[in-house]
C-alpha cells in the first residue's frame, strides 16, 4: 500500500477531526495516510521554520489553519487568480520541482456546503464577523453565490477594509463594506456569519449577541469544534436556518484529500465512515 505523510499547521488544533478524515479518505483509495497535528509553539518553531521542516521532511502536503493561512499564501505558488486575490491558503502540496503549490479549499468547500443546504438560493445581504484567512474564503464564496452586500467586521478594521476592497475589485456587483459596528452590520442582514475564532474550544462565547439575530434568515458558523456552538444555538432559537462549520470542514477536507491523493473520493461513503465511532 502506498504511504503518504500529511499534516496540519495551526494553533488550538488538538480536537481537529482532520487526521481521521484524511486517514479514511486514504484507505478508500488504498493509500496509508499519516496525518500529524503540528502546533508551532509545541514544535519549538515559528510558522516559517515549521513549514520548511515539512517541505524538507517527507510530507506530501499540509493543511494550514488559524492563524496562519495568510502567511502560507506568501510561501507558495498559486495557480488560481482568485486565490491570489484572496491571499489565503489552507492546502499546500509539496512536489518535485517548482516549489510548493497552494490552494484554498475553504472557498470551494463553503460554496459546496451552501449549495447542499440551500440549493440555488442567494445569500442576500450578509453580516460577517471575521476577515482573516477563513473569512476571506467565505466572503469570496458569498460573493460567488450572489450575495448583494457583505458587511465585514473585524477587530482589525484595516483588515476588514482590505478584504472589502479586494471583493469590490473582484466582484464589482457585490457591495462590500467594512462596517463600523456589529449593530450596523447586522441591521437588515439576511445572513449572519461567524468567521472569527469566538465560540471554538478555548475561545468560548458568541460573536453576535442573540438580540441582533431576530429578523435574519440564516446563520453560518465557521467554527466546528464544537459542532453545536452557542452562536448557532442562539440563531436556531431565533428561528434562523443554520449551517454548521462541520459542513465546511467536511467539504474542504474532501476537496483537500482529492488534491493530496490525486483522484476523486466517494463523499457519501467518506461522510458515513467519518460519522461512525472512532
Amino acid at each position: 500500500m502506498e504511504k503518504v505523510r500529511l499534516g496540519l499547521i495551526g494553533d488550538n488544533i488538538a480536537a481537529s477531526k482532520a487526521p481521521r478524515l484524511h486517514a479514511i479518505a486514504g484507505r478508500m483509495r488504498s493509500v496509508e495516510v499519516t496525518y500529524d497535528l503540528l502546533v508551532p509553539a509545541e514544535q519549538g518553531a515559528g510558522f516559517d521554520e515549521l513549514f520548511d521542516r515539512c517541505a524538507a521532511g517527507g510530507y506530501r502536503g499540509i493543511n494550514v489553519t488559524h492563524p496562519y493561512k495568510e502567511r502560507a499564501a506568501a510561501r507558495v505558488g498559486i495557480e488560481s487568480s482568485l486565490v491570489r486575490v484572496m491571499g489565503a491558503v489552507n492546502t499546500v502540496v509539496f512536489g518535485p520541482g517548482g516549489g510548493p503549490r497552494g490552494f484554498n479549499t475553504d472557498h470551494t468547500g463553503f460554496v459546496a456546503a451552501w449549495r447542499a443546504a440551500f440549493g440555488a438560493a442567494r445569500p442576500g445581504p450578509v453580516c460577517q464577523v471575521g476577515a482573516g484567512g477563513v473569512g476571506k474564503a467565505v466572503a469570496f464564496g458569498l460573493a460567488a453565490l450572489g450575495a448583494e452586500a457583505i458587511r465585514l467586521l473585524d477587530l482589525d478594521r484595516a483588515r476588514a477594509e482590505r478584504l472589502a476592497a479586494a471583493l469590490r475589485e473582484a466582484r464589482p456587483e457585490t457591495k462590500a463594506t467594512a462596517a463600523r459596528s456589529l449593530e450596523d452590520a447586522a441591521r437588515g442582514a439576511r445572513g449572519i456569519v461567524n468567521c472569527s475564532p469566538v465560540g471554538m474550544v478555548g475561545h468560548e462565547g458568541t460573536p453576535v449577541p442573540r438580540g441582533l439575530l431576530p429578523g435574519a434568515g440564516w446563520a453560518f458558523d465557521a467554527v466546528y469544534t464544537p459542532v453545536e456552538t452557542r452562536f448557532l444555538a442562539d440563531a436556531a432559537a431565533a428561528g434562523l436556518e443554520t449551517l454548521s462549520g462541520y459542513e465546511l470542514f467536511f467539504e474542504q477536507g474532501a476537496d483537500g484529500a482529492e488534491i493530496f491523493l490525486g483522484g476523486a473520493v466517494d463523499r457519501s461513503r467518506l461522510r458515513r465512515a467519518l460519522a461512525e465511532p472512532a
